[in-house]
Protein backbone atom coordinates (compact mmCIF):
# COMPACT_ATOMS: atom_id res chain seq x y z
CA UNK A 1 0.00 0.00 0.00
CA UNK A 2 1.18 3.53 -0.71
CA UNK A 3 1.86 5.55 2.43
CA UNK A 4 0.09 8.77 1.48
CA UNK A 5 -1.96 9.92 4.45
CA UNK A 6 -5.68 9.27 4.22
CA UNK A 7 -7.50 12.53 4.75
CA UNK A 8 -11.14 13.47 5.08
CA UNK A 9 -12.43 15.41 2.10
CA UNK A 10 -14.30 18.58 2.96
CA UNK A 11 -17.51 19.18 1.03
CA UNK A 12 -17.66 22.31 -1.10
CA UNK A 13 -20.36 24.79 -0.16
CA UNK A 14 -23.40 24.69 -2.43
CA UNK A 15 -23.37 28.47 -2.62
CA UNK A 16 -19.81 28.37 -3.98
CA UNK A 17 -20.09 25.33 -6.20
CA UNK A 18 -17.18 26.43 -8.39
CA UNK A 19 -14.82 27.05 -5.49
CA UNK A 20 -12.08 24.46 -5.91
CA UNK A 21 -11.01 22.79 -2.67
CA UNK A 22 -10.88 19.09 -3.49
CA UNK A 23 -8.66 18.18 -6.44
CA UNK A 24 -8.20 14.77 -8.04
CA UNK A 25 -5.15 14.29 -10.26
CA UNK A 26 -5.19 11.28 -12.59
CA UNK A 27 -1.64 10.16 -13.35
CA UNK A 28 1.33 10.28 -11.01
CA UNK A 29 4.18 10.84 -13.46
CA UNK A 30 6.33 13.96 -13.64
CA UNK A 31 3.43 16.22 -14.55
CA UNK A 32 0.76 14.61 -12.39
CA UNK A 33 2.88 14.45 -9.25
CA UNK A 34 3.93 18.06 -9.79
CA UNK A 35 0.32 19.20 -10.13
CA UNK A 36 -0.63 17.25 -6.99
CA UNK A 37 2.28 18.84 -5.13
CA UNK A 38 1.41 22.46 -5.92
CA UNK A 39 -2.27 21.84 -5.18
CA UNK A 40 -1.40 20.42 -1.76
CA UNK A 41 1.10 23.21 -1.07
CA UNK A 42 -1.68 25.70 -1.75
CA UNK A 43 -4.09 24.10 0.72
CA UNK A 44 -6.17 21.84 -1.52
CA UNK A 45 -7.14 18.34 -0.46
CA UNK A 46 -5.69 16.13 -3.18
CA UNK A 47 -6.33 12.60 -4.39
CA UNK A 48 -3.59 11.29 -6.67
CA UNK A 49 -4.56 8.33 -8.86
CA UNK A 50 -2.19 5.76 -10.34
CA UNK A 51 -2.66 2.26 -11.71
CA UNK A 52 -0.93 0.45 -8.83
CA UNK A 53 0.52 1.06 -5.33
CA UNK A 54 4.10 0.87 -6.61
CA UNK A 55 3.61 3.84 -8.93
CA UNK A 56 1.84 5.73 -6.14
CA UNK A 57 4.85 5.13 -3.89
CA UNK A 58 7.17 6.40 -6.61
CA UNK A 59 5.04 9.54 -6.97
CA UNK A 60 5.04 10.05 -3.21
CA UNK A 61 8.83 9.85 -3.07
CA UNK A 62 9.12 12.43 -5.85
CA UNK A 63 6.64 14.78 -4.16
CA UNK A 64 8.34 14.55 -0.75
CA UNK A 65 11.75 15.22 -2.32
CA UNK A 66 10.44 18.28 -4.15
CA UNK A 67 8.57 19.55 -1.08
CA UNK A 68 11.81 19.30 0.90
CA UNK A 69 13.60 21.41 -1.70
CA UNK A 70 10.90 24.07 -1.49
CA UNK A 71 10.97 24.05 2.32
CA UNK A 72 14.78 24.32 2.48
CA UNK A 73 14.69 27.42 0.29
CA UNK A 74 12.15 29.03 2.62
CA UNK A 75 13.35 27.84 6.04
CA UNK A 76 17.09 27.37 5.35
CA UNK A 77 18.53 25.34 8.27
CA UNK A 78 15.39 25.22 10.41
CA UNK A 79 14.93 21.44 10.40
CA UNK A 80 11.75 21.48 12.46
CA UNK A 81 10.08 24.03 10.19
CA UNK A 82 11.15 22.11 7.09
CA UNK A 83 9.73 18.86 8.44
CA UNK A 84 6.47 20.55 9.47
CA UNK A 85 6.04 22.10 6.02
CA UNK A 86 6.62 18.79 4.25
CA UNK A 87 4.36 16.80 6.57
CA UNK A 88 1.51 19.31 6.38
CA UNK A 89 1.56 19.35 2.58
CA UNK A 90 1.92 15.57 2.40
CA UNK A 91 -1.03 15.11 4.79
CA UNK A 92 -3.30 16.80 2.24
CA UNK A 93 -2.57 14.09 -0.35
CA UNK A 94 -4.11 10.66 -0.46
CA UNK A 95 -3.40 7.98 -3.02
CA UNK A 96 -5.89 5.87 -4.95
CA UNK A 97 -5.85 3.22 -7.65
CA UNK A 98 -9.56 3.63 -8.45
CA UNK A 99 -10.36 6.69 -10.61
CA UNK A 100 -14.13 6.36 -10.18
CA UNK A 101 -14.09 6.46 -6.38
CA UNK A 102 -11.33 9.09 -6.37
CA UNK A 103 -13.64 11.65 -8.03
CA UNK A 104 -16.65 11.08 -5.76
CA UNK A 105 -16.31 14.51 -4.13
CA UNK A 106 -13.89 16.26 -6.47
CA UNK A 107 -14.36 19.92 -7.35
CA UNK A 108 -11.73 19.56 -10.07
CA UNK A 109 -10.24 16.60 -11.91
CA UNK A 110 -6.96 17.15 -13.76
CA UNK A 111 -5.95 14.37 -16.16
CA UNK A 112 -2.22 13.89 -16.75
CA UNK A 113 -1.94 10.47 -18.38
CA UNK A 114 -0.43 9.19 -21.63
CA UNK A 115 -0.91 11.33 -24.77
CA UNK A 116 -3.31 8.92 -26.45
CA UNK A 117 -6.79 10.09 -27.43
CA UNK A 118 -8.39 6.65 -27.16
CA UNK A 119 -7.02 6.12 -23.64
CA UNK A 120 -8.17 9.58 -22.54
CA UNK A 121 -11.64 8.95 -23.99
CA UNK A 122 -11.97 5.72 -22.03
CA UNK A 123 -10.94 7.50 -18.83
CA UNK A 124 -13.21 10.52 -19.20
CA UNK A 125 -16.23 8.38 -20.12
CA UNK A 126 -15.85 6.56 -16.81
CA UNK A 127 -15.18 9.76 -14.86
CA UNK A 128 -18.21 11.48 -16.38
CA UNK A 129 -20.44 8.75 -14.98
CA UNK A 130 -18.73 8.63 -11.58
CA UNK A 131 -18.17 12.31 -10.75
CA UNK A 132 -20.90 14.54 -9.29
CA UNK A 133 -22.42 17.28 -11.43
CA UNK A 134 -20.34 19.98 -9.72
CA UNK A 135 -17.01 18.50 -10.84
CA UNK A 136 -14.93 20.38 -13.41
CA UNK A 137 -12.80 18.34 -15.82
CA UNK A 138 -9.45 19.43 -17.24
CA UNK A 139 -6.75 17.81 -19.33
CA UNK A 140 -3.05 18.63 -19.05
CA UNK A 141 -2.44 17.49 -22.64
CA UNK A 142 0.26 19.36 -24.52
CA UNK A 143 -0.58 18.24 -28.05
CA UNK A 144 -4.11 16.84 -28.35
CA UNK A 145 -7.28 18.82 -29.01
CA UNK A 146 -9.21 19.66 -25.84
CA UNK A 147 -12.45 19.61 -27.83
CA UNK A 148 -11.73 16.12 -29.13
CA UNK A 149 -10.93 14.87 -25.63
CA UNK A 150 -14.15 16.45 -24.30
CA UNK A 151 -16.29 14.94 -27.07
CA UNK A 152 -17.14 11.86 -24.97
CA UNK A 153 -18.47 13.68 -21.88
CA UNK A 154 -21.83 15.29 -21.19
CA UNK A 155 -20.35 18.20 -19.20
CA UNK A 156 -18.61 20.05 -22.02
CA UNK A 157 -19.55 23.31 -20.30
CA UNK A 158 -17.33 22.21 -17.41
CA UNK A 159 -14.37 21.00 -19.46
CA UNK A 160 -11.16 22.73 -20.48
CA UNK A 161 -7.41 22.54 -20.78
CA UNK A 162 -5.03 23.26 -17.91
CA UNK A 163 -1.61 22.91 -19.49
CA UNK A 164 1.22 23.09 -16.97
CA UNK A 165 4.92 23.06 -17.83
CA UNK A 166 7.69 20.79 -16.58
CA UNK A 167 8.86 20.97 -13.83
CA UNK A 168 5.44 22.00 -12.52
CA UNK A 169 6.57 23.35 -9.11
CA UNK A 170 9.12 25.64 -10.81
CA UNK A 171 7.55 26.81 -14.08
CA UNK A 172 5.25 29.77 -13.50
CA UNK A 173 3.04 29.52 -16.57
CA UNK A 174 -0.38 27.86 -16.89
CA UNK A 175 -2.19 27.81 -20.24
CA UNK A 176 -5.97 27.77 -19.82
CA UNK A 177 -7.56 26.37 -22.97
CA UNK A 178 -11.16 27.25 -23.82
CA UNK A 179 -13.55 25.23 -25.95
CA UNK A 180 -16.74 26.81 -27.39
CA UNK A 181 -19.02 24.95 -24.97
CA UNK A 182 -17.08 26.01 -21.87
CA UNK A 183 -19.10 28.24 -19.53
CA UNK A 184 -17.80 31.53 -18.19
CA UNK A 185 -18.19 30.16 -14.65
CA UNK A 186 -15.90 27.26 -15.52
CA UNK A 187 -13.32 29.55 -17.06
CA UNK A 188 -13.35 31.86 -14.04
CA UNK A 189 -12.99 28.86 -11.71
CA UNK A 190 -9.97 27.62 -13.70
CA UNK A 191 -8.46 31.10 -13.64
CA UNK A 192 -8.96 31.55 -9.89
CA UNK A 193 -7.55 28.12 -9.11
CA UNK A 194 -4.54 28.63 -11.38
CA UNK A 195 -3.70 31.85 -9.55
CA UNK A 196 -4.24 30.17 -6.17
CA UNK A 197 -1.54 27.57 -6.95
CA UNK A 198 0.91 30.33 -7.84
CA UNK A 199 0.73 30.33 -11.62
CA UNK A 200 0.56 33.17 -14.13
CA UNK A 201 -2.36 32.25 -16.36
CA UNK A 202 -2.73 32.87 -20.08
CA UNK A 203 -5.79 31.94 -22.13
CA UNK A 204 -6.17 30.64 -25.65
CA UNK A 205 -8.59 28.81 -27.90
CA UNK A 206 -8.26 25.13 -28.67
CA UNK A 207 -5.59 25.59 -31.34
CA UNK A 208 -2.90 22.93 -31.98
CA UNK A 209 -0.16 23.28 -29.36
CA UNK A 210 -1.99 26.16 -27.66
CA UNK A 211 0.40 29.15 -27.35
CA UNK A 212 3.82 27.90 -26.25
CA UNK A 213 4.11 24.65 -28.20
CA UNK A 214 2.44 26.11 -31.29
CA UNK A 215 5.31 28.61 -31.48
CA UNK A 216 8.08 26.51 -29.93
CA UNK A 217 7.84 23.19 -31.78
CA UNK A 218 7.88 24.67 -35.33
CA UNK A 219 10.79 26.90 -34.22
CA UNK A 220 12.78 23.85 -33.09
CA UNK A 221 11.87 22.00 -36.29
CA UNK A 222 13.00 24.88 -38.50
CA UNK A 223 16.36 25.00 -36.70
CA UNK A 224 16.79 21.28 -37.35
CA UNK A 225 15.85 21.74 -41.02
CA UNK A 226 18.62 24.38 -41.24
CA UNK A 227 21.24 21.91 -40.06
CA UNK A 228 19.76 19.17 -42.29
CA UNK A 229 20.24 21.46 -45.30
CA UNK A 230 23.77 22.25 -44.14
CA UNK A 231 22.99 25.96 -43.73
CA UNK A 232 24.82 26.11 -40.38
CA UNK A 233 26.19 23.83 -37.68
CA UNK A 234 24.17 23.07 -34.53
CA UNK A 235 26.57 25.05 -32.36
CA UNK A 236 26.44 28.09 -34.63
CA UNK A 237 22.63 27.95 -34.76
CA UNK A 238 22.47 27.76 -30.96
CA UNK A 239 25.08 30.49 -30.47
CA UNK A 240 23.27 32.77 -32.91
CA UNK A 241 19.95 32.48 -31.09
CA UNK A 242 21.52 32.87 -27.65
CA UNK A 243 23.62 35.91 -28.48
CA UNK A 244 21.52 37.41 -31.28
CA UNK A 245 18.01 36.83 -29.93
CA UNK A 246 18.78 36.70 -26.21
CA UNK A 247 17.48 33.15 -25.77
CA UNK A 248 18.90 31.31 -22.73
CA UNK A 249 19.21 28.09 -24.76
CA UNK A 250 19.63 27.52 -28.48
CA UNK A 251 16.97 25.59 -30.45
CA UNK A 252 19.04 22.48 -31.15
CA UNK A 253 20.14 22.01 -27.55
CA UNK A 254 16.59 22.82 -26.44
CA UNK A 255 15.27 20.09 -28.75
CA UNK A 256 17.73 17.69 -27.12
CA UNK A 257 16.50 18.81 -23.69
CA UNK A 258 12.79 18.44 -24.51
CA UNK A 259 13.32 14.99 -26.04
CA UNK A 260 13.04 14.03 -29.70
CA UNK A 261 10.36 11.43 -29.00
CA UNK A 262 8.19 14.24 -27.63
CA UNK A 263 8.69 16.77 -30.43
CA UNK A 264 8.45 14.13 -33.16
CA UNK A 265 5.21 12.77 -31.71
CA UNK A 266 3.71 16.26 -31.55
CA UNK A 267 4.67 17.06 -35.15
CA UNK A 268 3.41 13.72 -36.44
CA UNK A 269 0.05 14.31 -34.76
CA UNK A 270 -0.27 17.83 -36.15
CA UNK A 271 0.91 16.77 -39.62
CA UNK A 272 -1.67 13.99 -39.75
CA UNK A 273 -4.43 16.45 -38.88
CA UNK A 274 -3.11 19.39 -40.95
CA UNK A 275 -1.10 17.82 -43.83
CA UNK A 276 -0.96 21.06 -45.84
CA UNK A 277 0.82 23.07 -43.13
CA UNK A 278 4.59 23.00 -43.88
CA UNK A 279 5.42 24.02 -40.29
CA UNK A 280 4.07 20.70 -39.05
CA UNK A 281 6.20 18.38 -41.23
CA UNK A 282 8.37 16.09 -39.02
CA UNK A 283 12.14 16.29 -39.55
CA UNK A 284 13.88 13.30 -41.13
CA UNK A 285 16.93 13.44 -38.85
CA UNK A 286 14.73 13.64 -35.75
CA UNK A 287 12.78 10.57 -36.86
CA UNK A 288 16.08 8.74 -37.32
CA UNK A 289 17.27 9.78 -33.85
CA UNK A 290 14.04 8.42 -32.39
CA UNK A 291 14.51 5.16 -34.30
CA UNK A 292 18.00 4.87 -32.84
CA UNK A 293 16.67 5.73 -29.34
CA UNK A 294 18.89 8.82 -29.22
CA UNK A 295 16.28 11.03 -27.63
CA UNK A 296 18.52 13.81 -26.31
CA UNK A 297 19.68 14.60 -22.80
CA UNK A 298 17.64 11.83 -21.16
CA UNK A 299 19.46 9.10 -23.13
CA UNK A 300 22.86 10.83 -23.23
CA UNK A 301 22.80 11.57 -26.94
CA UNK A 302 20.76 13.50 -29.49
CA UNK A 303 22.12 16.10 -31.87
CA UNK A 304 24.82 16.54 -29.22
CA UNK A 305 26.51 13.94 -27.02
CA UNK A 306 26.03 14.23 -23.27
CA UNK A 307 28.04 11.25 -22.01
CA UNK A 308 31.10 13.28 -21.10
CA UNK A 309 32.74 14.68 -17.98
CA UNK A 310 31.87 18.31 -18.75
CA UNK A 311 28.15 17.53 -18.96
CA UNK A 312 28.33 15.41 -15.80
CA UNK A 313 30.03 18.19 -13.85
CA UNK A 314 27.53 20.82 -14.99
CA UNK A 315 24.31 18.82 -14.67
CA UNK A 316 24.61 15.53 -12.82
CA UNK A 317 27.11 15.82 -9.97
CA UNK A 318 25.81 18.83 -8.03
CA UNK A 319 23.93 16.79 -5.43
CA UNK A 320 26.78 14.33 -4.75
CA UNK A 321 28.96 15.45 -1.85
CA UNK A 322 30.99 12.29 -1.11
CA UNK A 323 34.01 11.91 -3.41
CA UNK A 324 33.89 8.11 -3.46
CA UNK A 325 30.17 8.14 -4.22
CA UNK A 326 30.77 10.77 -6.93
CA UNK A 327 33.28 8.47 -8.67
CA UNK A 328 30.98 5.44 -8.35
CA UNK A 329 27.98 7.28 -9.78
CA UNK A 330 30.01 8.81 -12.60
CA UNK A 331 31.36 5.41 -13.67
CA UNK A 332 27.88 3.91 -13.51
CA UNK A 333 26.45 6.78 -15.54
CA UNK A 334 29.21 6.47 -18.16
CA UNK A 335 28.54 2.74 -18.42
CA UNK A 336 24.82 3.32 -19.00
CA UNK A 337 25.50 5.98 -21.61
CA UNK A 338 27.98 3.71 -23.40
CA UNK A 339 25.39 0.93 -23.59
CA UNK A 340 22.85 3.32 -25.09
CA UNK A 341 25.24 4.75 -27.66
CA UNK A 342 24.80 3.64 -31.28
CA UNK A 343 27.32 4.43 -34.04
CA UNK A 344 24.93 3.94 -36.99
CA UNK A 345 23.73 7.54 -37.14
CA UNK A 346 26.21 10.35 -37.84
CA UNK A 347 25.68 13.15 -35.34
CA UNK A 348 25.84 16.85 -36.17
CA UNK A 349 28.72 17.55 -33.75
Amino acid sequence: MASFSLVKRAFSSTSCRHTIKNVTVIGGGLMGSGIAQIAAQSGNQVTLVEVNPELLKKAETSIVTNLSRVAKKVYKDDTAAIQKYVEEAKSRIQGSTNPSTAVSDADLVVEAIVENLEVKHKLFKALDEAAPAKTLFASNTSSLSIGEIASVVNRKDRFGGLHFFNPVPVMKLLEIVKIPEQSEETYQAFLAWGKSVGKTCVTCKDTPGFIVNRLLVPYLAEAIRMLERGDASPRDIDTAMKLGAGHPMGPVELADYVGHDTTNSILEGWHKKYPDNPLFVPCDSTKELVRQKKLGVKTGEGYYKYNNLKYWLENKSKTVSNKEEWRRQYKLWKFKMKKQRNKDLPLFT
